[in-house]
């Protein structure tokens, strides 16, 4: 997906001039994972749910997917800062309740930890990690790009820090929360990481 069809996928049609603030953010030159594709797969991810019928408030969950990397440097607090574009973008656009919401979602992506009753939480951070489902092939290169966003730390650290998050996955009950996620990308997912895991140590 484009530039151009990834603004036509922006959900408030008369605020296009920020649409393509963000559409411009993730098209950076010092991206490689966190970029236009990642944004609008995970668009897709989220249509995907909502299409098998995972109930959750799809305003709130776009815009949060819209910003939810809308500022990555690869630096800490990567997420506050693009919470806090949200809260100064959206008062004028949308309800409060809504921006308070896509705030509180974009800072749940940083560790993925939605409750089990969160339904807006559960279904974007199954949409932000449907990409450890991914084909093979695409998930090859999503593990390139995510080397190649951390191209300054050395191999050993990178390896030892990238082994501990995938090691930090597969401790967990399940890798995704909404039934349908489970069900359709947690087997596919698990395989991946494994063999990514076996690859770094």
């Amino acid at each position: 997906m484009g530039a151009v069809d990834l603004l036509l996928a922006w959900p408030l049609p008369g605020a296009r001039p920020l649409g393509a603030q963000l559409v411009a953010s993730y098209a950076h030159p010092d991206r490689r994972y966190h970029d236009g594709r990642h944004l609008a797969e995970v668009l897709e991810r989220v249509h995907e749910l909502s299409a098998h019928g995972v109930d959750f408030d799809r305003m709130a969950v776009l815009l949060a997917a819209w910003f939810h990397d809308s500022v990555y440097d690869a630096q800490p607090d990567a997420e506050k800062r693009s919470a806090a574009w949200a809260a100064e973008a959206l008062p004028t656009l949308v309800d409060q309740p809504v921006v308070d919401e896509v705030v509180r979602l974009v800072l749940m992506t940083e560790h993925h930890l939605p409750a089990d009753d969160d339904a807006n939480g559960c279904a974007l951070s199954d949409a932000d990690l449907a990409i450890l489902a991914a084909p093979a092939e695409r998930y090859a290169e999503y593990a390139t790009s995510v080397r190649e966003e951390y191209a300054t730390v050395p191999d050993d650290a990178f390896a030892a820090g990238r082994a501990g998050i995938l090691r930090d996955l597969l401790a967990k009950p399940h890798l995704f929360h909404t039934a349908y996620a489970q069900s359709a990308w947690e087997d596919a997912a698990r395989a991946n990481v494994r063999a990514e895991l076996e690859k770094l140590v």
